[in-house]
C-alpha cells in the first residue's frame, strides 16, 4: 500500500499531506539552524564523504559504500566507515567493531562493510562520536558515512546521492505522504549523484548491481545462480522487487519470492519452514550476516557489487582524491 500511496498511483497520499508539510517544515528548519549558526556542527580532522539519499527506503547506498571503500583502499588511502547502525542495538556507544561484533549489535549494513572490505567501521547515534572512536584507534585519510545526508550535525567534504533511478522520487512529497526526506531540489547543493539502475538523467553517473557467484552458507562453495533449483527466494531490504528481479534476469530457478521489511530479524524456524526438502534458500548477503549462525546445508546467498562507467567513476575518484591531497 505504502508503494501506492508514494508512486503517487493513489490518492490516499492527500490524507498526509498536512503531515508531510509539519515534516518537511521542521526538516527545513533544523537545516537552517545549522546553516545560520543556532545549532553547532562537528568538523572532523579528517575528510569526511557522506553517501546518502534524499528518500527512505533501499536506494543502494550500502553497495556504492563498499564500492568507494575498495576504490581508495586500492589507491593506497586508509578508510574508515561510520553508520547510525540501524537495526542494531548496542549496550555502548560508539561502538567500533570487531570479528566478534554481531549484527543484532551493530546493524546488518555496518557488520557486512566490515566484513566486505576489511575498513575500520563504526556506529554510534552522533556520527561525530563514531569519527573521533575511530581516529582513537585507527590512522585515517578519510571517513566515509553510510547514510547521513541529514545529520547536519557532522560537517562534510563531499556529499554522494544514491537515487533509485527507477522509482525515483515517487509522487515528490515528504514523508509520510512521499518517499521524501528532502526535496529533489537539494540534489543542486550535492557533489554527485549516482542513479542506481532506470536510466540516468543529466548529470548523474549509472550504476549497475552485477551479482557474483551464489555462495553456500555453510560450506562457502561458490556456483553460478542459475545452476540453484526450486529456490526459494527471501529479501529483507528497501526495496525487495530490485532482488527477484535481478535472479529472474538471471535466470535463476525461482519457485517463490518471500519479501520482509527492512532490516527484518531472522530466526531458524521462520525460515526454515519456507523451505521443505529439496528446495534452496537464497538470500541477499545483507540477510545472511544475520543468519550464519543458524545457517543450513541448503542456504545461499548472492554478492553483488556495484558497477559504474569507467571514464565517469574515475572522474568521481579523482574528485575525492583531490580533497586528500589538500
Amino acid at each position: 500500500m505504502i508503494d501506492r500511496i508514494w508512486s503517487g498511483s493513489s490518492l490516499l497520499y492527500l490524507i498526509l499531506l498536512p503531515l508531510s508539510w509539519l515534516y518537511g517544515l521542521v526538516s527545513t528548519l533544523i537545516r537552517l539552524s545549522y546553516r545560520c549558526g543556532l545549532r553547532k556542527s562537528w568538523r572532523a580532522p579528517v575528510p569526511v564523504v557522506i553517501v546518502g539519499n534524499l528518500t527512505a527506503g533501499g536506494n543502494g547506498k550500502t553497495p556504492i559504500v563498499i564500492w568507494l571503500v575498495e576504490q581508495l583502499q586500492q589507491r593506497g588511502y586508509r578508510v574508515g566507515v561510520v553508520s547510525r547502525g540501524y537495526g542494531g542495538k548496542s549496550a555502548v556507544y560508539p561502538l567500533v567493531l570487531s570479528q566478534n561484533t554481531s549484527p543484532r549489535e551493530a546493524g546488518d549494513e555496518p557488520v557486512l562493510i566490515y566484513q566486505r572490505t576489511g575498513a575500520p567501521v563504526a556506529i554510534a547515534p552522533k556520527r561525530s562520536d563514531a569519527i573521533q572512536a575511530l581516529l582513537q584507534q585507527h590512522q585515517l585519510d578519510v571517513v566515509i558515512t553510510d547514510d547521513g545526508l541529514q545529520h547536519y550535525a557532522l560537517q562534510r567534504d563531499f556529499e554522494l546521492v544514491v537515487i533509485d533511478g527507477v522509482r525515483r522520487f515517487g509522487n515528490g512529497w515528504w514523508l509520510p505522504a512521499g518517499p521524501m526526506r528532502e526535496r529533489a531540489a537539494r540534489l543542486n547543493s550535492v557533489d554527485a549523484c549516482v542513479a542506481n539502475g532506470g536510466v540516468a538523467q543529466e548529470g548523474e553517473i549509472t550504476m549497475r548491481l552485477r551479482a557474483r557467484e551464489a555462495v553456500n552458507m555453510l560450506s562457502g562453495e561458490r556456483c553460478p545462480v542459475a545452476e540453484l533449483t526450486h529456490v526459494v527466494a527471501v529479501a529483507g531490504i528497501g526495496h525487495p522487487p530490485r532482488f527477484f528481479a535481478m535472479l529472474e534476469k538471471l535466470g535463476t530457478d525461482v519457485e517463490q519470492e518471500v519479501a520482509f521489511a527492512d532490516h527484518q530479524k531472522y530466526q531458524l524456524a521462520s525460515l526454515s519452514v519456507l523451505t521443505p526438502v529439496g528446495q534452496t534458500l537464497l538470500m541477499t548477503e545483507k540477510d545472511a550476516v544475520k543468519c550464519h549462525a543458524f545457517a543450513q546445508p541448503n542456504w545461499w546467498y548472492l554478492p553483488v557489487d556495484a558497477v559504474l562507467p569507467s571514464v565517469e567513476a574515475e572522474q568521481l575518484l579523482k574528485k575525492i582524491e583531490n580533497l586528500l591531497s589538500n
